[in-house]
């Protein structure tokens, strides 16, 4: 039986060997043949007596003579495949980047940056995020990873996993988001990459990369360095009112408040690094995989209130109107290092096949923020510092161990156990010093040529800190039977996950503990009916709570006027979804599909009032009329849509070197909270993309375009609503090559002038919330400009 392999979670899954390309089979072809096949964008099926024949040349990699399509996969989960090819023309920087052009893929980022993806609308910890097949840990509170940290060189393909298995960790209730990096098996020979990006404020950012695989030792390596400049300045404003167009038709003069202009210039540099050795024999196959990735990134905001509504009619260092309130000097100093090693062993015996993943990887976080502010609206001016050191660490060490049983010639029965230590360490330290200014301050004061930071005192008080130490442990067992009779394909199995973790407060001196079991089903069937295909599949899946919920401490004043307490002993939300899809072949290389999702969350984590003993609400720290509010598991919530998507040549019509490519996703979701119904936080209504790749052969070039959109989205939580819309974006690349060794590329993004539209209601209390006694309505915009990148690439 001819088999192929789909790297998906902890363990490679056997697949019988179909993809969009032609495919054929290794023993059936010469050499010739098969150089040929796949010069002409064929497919070779891997055999499992053959070496991995699925290699890429570096200029293969580098001269692109076809259209990158999607890829379809013979797995039985819903599983959409996109190779680099897919990607590569339109030069993204970051994983995220490459990821607008897939189906349901969102993000609530500023606008051109691309950081917590959001499958399906929903928020970043719905989504697992693996890399080669394997989570990894993030810095975020709800347990992302920001897919911004991994450079898009380095990506060999990305796989869309819309429903679970029971062969993977269940914590992806939206679905999973598989990031395969470039391996040994995947590149020979190697390439040079080197370019620029030209933003519209002036700024240059240099990039460069080398990258090499070939055999070594009896198998095979490969090498990757990346370095990437990243920039992006932006120009933001916001207007204030007492008092919003629900209440009063006229606020926009009756309410106004102040107005705020604010630059926002993200300045770093990206430093990657992947390697991997790997060697095959007949009955055993061994890699060890590697990668490490560091940001080094300066966030610089500066702010100014005016007293005077009037929009600024140019640079925002114009002459402003109004007269100043206040001046805001924000800067954030941000070094990020992760990296990863993992080791795969698989090896074919007479009981069957073992397979070993055994991993460690590391997060490091580290900001160092300042930020003053003086405030002029006040008889003597007042001068406000704040200094913050915010330092994560967080490590995870795996074991997956897997044994698989061949039952009979299309049946197979796996069974598996994986074990897992994480330790996050959190040290937040953090100081104020506020104190007047004299009325001469005020004189001759120019926001333009001079900074808050001019005031700022030699000396700070003590820091206030906090250390909080989690350390998490996870036992697993799943079971899987697998089958293929003919036209149909199934996997179903259970895993049940058991998870315990202590909450260490160094500085209080106290842990506390809890645990937890969920047992997660799934189950996934595939129908082939002529040239299309049925996928279903359903499964349980859960969200494990945020660490920044679980920490057991009290913030005053978070929540508007109220207060907010942690809750160690929350426990996962957990999730029956299922999904329905149909895909049809178009030509050779071609594909297009839908599919219908529907999710049920229960155990939802909610914010609630803490209640006394008396059963009475606690009043929160600014006084009456506040509360103290933590979070719980309550409540139910829906989530639902429909994706389309579709990529194919357009030889159907006479026109084999045009491509085109779309996709669309309607999302809606429904939960109801204290304030009443709403969706699921910050969920798009919907996202789309569309675009073309016209290839000239005889001229050695190409060119192309792609559209994308998002709607707009809605969250509420006590004291806070914000609705945000964006603007569209638009991409366009020229791409020359010459000879069969060296391509070059012009790229313009955002080029419709990306923006970031937000609306703020605001509150103190709950009371004034419900009764819509604002606090403070605000409305912001981002905007940045156009990006044009020049890369070539050289392969040797």
């Amino acid at each position: 039986m001819i088999r192929t392999r789909l790297l998906l979670g902890s363990a490679a899954v056997a697949l019988t060997a179909t993809t969009a390309a032609p495919v054929f089979a290794a023993e059936a072809a010469d050499p010739q043949a098969l150089a040929t096949a796949v010069q002409s964008g064929g497919a070779i099926a891997e055999t499992e007596e053959s070496e991995d024949d699925k290699v890429q040349t570096a200029k293969e990699i580098v001269v692109q003579g076809n259209i990158g399509f999607r890829n379809r996969s013979d797995a039985a989960e819903p599983v959409l495949v996109y190779d680099e090819e897919y990607f590569q023309r339109f030069e993204p920087l970051t994983a995220g980047d490459a990821l607008k052009r897939v189906p349901g893929v969102t993000f609530l980022s500023d606008v051109i940056e691309s950081d917590g993806a959001r499958l399906r609308g929903l928020d970043p910890g719905y989504t697992q995020i693996l890399i080669n097949g394997e989570r990894v840990p993030g810095g975020q509170s709800d347990r992302s990873f920001f897919l911004d940290r991994i450079p898009a060189e380095l990506i060999e393909q990305v796989e869309i996993v819309r429903s679970s298995s029971a062969r993977r960790t269940g914590d992806a209730v939206a679905g999973s988001l598989n990031i395969k990096l470039r391996d040994g098996f995947a590149l020979d020979g190697g390439y040079l990459r080197a370019g620029g990006l030209f933003f519209d404020d002036g700024e240059f950012k240099p990039s460069g990369g080398f990258y090499y695989g070939g055999e070594l030792a009896g198998g095979r390596v490969l090498i990757g360095a990346n370095v990437q400049g990243r920039y992006n300045p932006k120009e933001k404003s916001s207007l204030r009112y007492g008092d919003s167009p629900e209440n009063n038709p006229n606020f926009a003069t009756d309410d106004f408040d102040n107005r705020e202009d604010q630059t926002d210039v993200r300045d770093g540099t990206d430093y990657a690094f992947n390697a991997s050795w790997g060697i095959e024999t007949e009955t055993t196959e061994f890699e060890l995989l590697g990668n490490f990735v560091r940001t080094e990134r300066t966030e610089d905001e500066r702010s100014f209130e005016y007293n005077d509504p009037t929009a600024i009619n140019g640079p925002v260092r114009a002459t402003p109107a109004g007269n100043l309130l206040t001046d805001n000097a924000n800067v954030n100093d941000i070094t990020t290092e992760s990296w990863a090693i993992i080791a795969k062993l698989d090896h074919e015996w007479s009981l069957g096949e073992t397979q070993l993943r055994v991993g460690y990887s590391s997060f490091d976080d580290f900001q160092d923020e300042f930020e003053y502010e003086v405030d002029f609206d006040r008889s003597n001016p007042r001068f406000t510092g704040d200094l913050t050191v915010l330092d994560i660490n967080d490590t995870e060490m795996f074991l997956n161990l897997e044994h698989e049983f061949e039952l009979s010639e299309n049946l197979e029965f796996a069974i598996g156990g994986f074990v897992q230590d994480k330790d996050r360490d959190t040290i937040l330290q953090d100081v104020r010093s506020r104190f007047n200014l004299t009325p001469a301050n005020r004189q001759g004061y120019d926001q333009f040529t001079r900074n808050p930071g001019e005031f700022a005192p030699a000396t700070f008080p003590a820091f206030n800190e906090t250390i909080t130490r989690i350390g998490e442990s996870r036992k697993d067992l799943y079971a899987l039977l697998e089958g293929e009779y003919d036209n149909f394909t199934f996997e179903v199995g259970i895993r049940w996950e058991n998870t315990e973790f202590d909450i260490t407060d160094i500085v209080g001196g106290f842990t506390i503990s809890n645990d937890y079991d969920e047992f997660l089903p799934s189950a996934s069937m595939k129908i082939e009916v002529g040239d299309g295909r049925i996928t279903l599949s359903g499964a349980r899946t859960l969200r494990r709570p945020r660490f920044d919920f679980l920490t057991p401490g009290l913030i005053e004043a978070e929540l508007g006027d109220n207060d907010f307490l942690g809750n160690p002993l929350l426990e996962p939300e957990t999730a029956w979804g299922g999904d329905l899809g149909y895909e049809h072949k178009i030509g050779k290389t071609g594909i297009i599909g839908v599919n219908v999702f529907y999710r049920d969350v229960t155990n939802l984590t909610e914010l609630a009032t803490v209640l006394g003993p008396n059963g009475v609400p606690v009043q929160g720290s600014e006084g009456a009329g506040t509360f103290v509010y933590t979070p719980r598991n309550t409540g139910n919530g829906e989530v639902y849509g429909i994706e389309f998507d579709a990529s194919f040549s357009l030889a159907f019509i006479g026109l084999p070197d045009t491509g085109v490519f779309g996709n669309l996703a309607l999302l809606d979701s429904n939960i109801t909270d204290e304030f009443g119904e709403r969706r699921f936080n910050d969920q798009s209504k919907y996202v789309y993309n569309f675009g073309a790749i016209q290839n000239i052969p005889s001229w050695g070039a190409a060119f192309g375009a792609t559209y994308r959109k998002q709607g707009k989205a809605f969250g509420r939580v006590v004291g806070e609503e914000v609705t945000t819309r964006y603007g569209a974006d638009l991409e366009i690349f020229i791409e020359k090559r010459f000879g069969d060794s060296f391509t070059i590329r012009a790229v313009g993004s955002n080029l419709l002038d990306g923006t970031k539209d937000e609306d703020f209601n605001k509150f103190n209390t709950v009371a004034d919330q419900v009764n819509r006694d604002f606090d403070e309505y605000e409305l912001e915009s981002e905007r940045a400009g156009p990006v044009f990148q020049v890369v070539a690439r050289y392969a040797f």
